[in-house]
């Protein structure tokens, strides 16, 4: 049951970190057509800061996974987020797996989950009662470790191109926007974070760990901006070790209120409780 279960959580964790690590990149506005494109991601860069909450999809393919597609939303400010995410090239994901993290816990539901928890159709997974354990669990840690960050604030990174062009006018979910277009290595990633605070260095360096794991040396970013300076599609591409990284995010919406709430104790398998009695035995 433990091995099933992990590779589900893994699974699902490799979704999250994919969509999370590129995140949100903002770009320019129609309002300032004599801005220079590097100076209309700075503008929209900073617009993130006021984000509060966020729902969004995707679809593309992650490299050793495939094809993934999902629905999500968060809210930074109480940390919540809910989403539903399918994949399926991998045979060990036979249909949606559903993420809710309330507070420090994280669940993960399914119907294929069910027969490998006794019934249960959710798995509570709360690093504060772990003591490390989690790590074990792909989506655990990886979606516990996403609670407080903003993907729309990882914009910054593309005022680190040198490249950025403004490609045109198009209309996306029937709004209209401003595409761009830019390159970006992970160096020049990390060299824009010298001016952030603490924070913010730390909550993007873990973007960077990840993009190194994959393999990913430089990022091709394609991003819509509505008339709002927010960001309302984006593109991201790269080479990595195990294939491809191809995502392709919409946002749906902005600061509009986001409940989550944690699924029925009496459907819920709680691994800290179970990690004790199996201590215990």
């Amino acid at each position: 049951m433990g091995l099933s279960v992990r590779t589900r959580g893994g699974v699902a964790g490799a979704g999250l970190a994919a969509l999370v690590l590129g995140g949100a990149v903002g770009c320019g506005t129609e309002q300032a057509p004599a801005m220079t494109p590097a100076a209309a991601v700075a503008r929209a860069a900073e617009k993130t800061e006021d984000i509060t909450s966020l729902r969004y999809r995707m679809k593309g393919e992650v490299p050793g996974d495939g094809r993934v597609e999902a629905e999500a939303a968060m809210s930074m400010k109480p940390q919540a987020m809910s989403m539903k995410i399918t994949m399926p090239d991998d045979p060990e994901m036979t249909g949606p797996v559903e993420m809710r993290l309330v507070g420090k816990a994280l669940y993960l539901g399914g119907e294929s989950m069910a027969e490998e928890m006794d019934g249960k159709s959710w798995m509570k997974i709360d690093a504060s009662e772990l003591g490390g354990a989690e790590q074990g669990f792909g989506a655990g840690a990886s979606g516990l470790d996403q609670a407080d960050r903003n993907p729309a604030a990882e914009s910054a990174f593309l005022t680190g191109s040198d490249d950025v062009e403004e490609v045109g006018t198009e209309t996306v979910d029937g709004v209209e926007t401003t595409h761009y277009k830019g390159t970006i290595t992970l160096d020049e990633m990390r060299d824009s974070l010298k001016d952030e605070d603490k924070k913010t260095r730390e909550l993007r360096e873990k973007s960077l760990e990840q993009y190194e794991d994959m393999g990913v040396d430089e990022l091709t970013m394609d991003m819509w901006v509505d008339g709002d300076d927010h960001t309302k599609q984006f593109r991201m591409q790269g080479d990595a070790d195990k294939g491809r990284l191809d995502m392709t995010v919409t946002f749906l919406d902005y600061n509009e209120p986001v409940t989550v709430q944690a699924p029925p104790a009496k459907e819920t398998l709680d691994l800290a409780e179970m990690m004790k009695e199996l201590g215990e035995s």
